[in-house]
């Protein structure tokens, strides 16, 4: 089975405060792959900054439906 998103690839860590952490390192390579995203999208005429806004919403949203469920 394929990720449906991004984030879904990223491994979700429980904290000893019961709180969901991702490592700094995936962070920092989510925000170079969103980054690289924008820049591709730069060069499609059929993309503008709210198609970039909405595809980031949805790894967001992936990200915060997966810090809500056990780990």
């Amino acid at each position: 089975m394929t990720a449906r998103h991004a984030a879904d690839k990223l491994p979700v860590y429980s904290g000893s405060d019961g709180r969901a952490y991702i490592a700094a390192d995936d962070a920092v390579a989510l925000i170079r792959a969103i980054a690289e995203s924008c820049r591709n999208l730069a060069d499609d005429p059929d993309c503008d900054l709210y198609t970039a806004g909405a595809a980031i919403d949805l790894e967001a949203d992936a990200i915060a439906c997966r810090a809500i469920l056990p780990h």
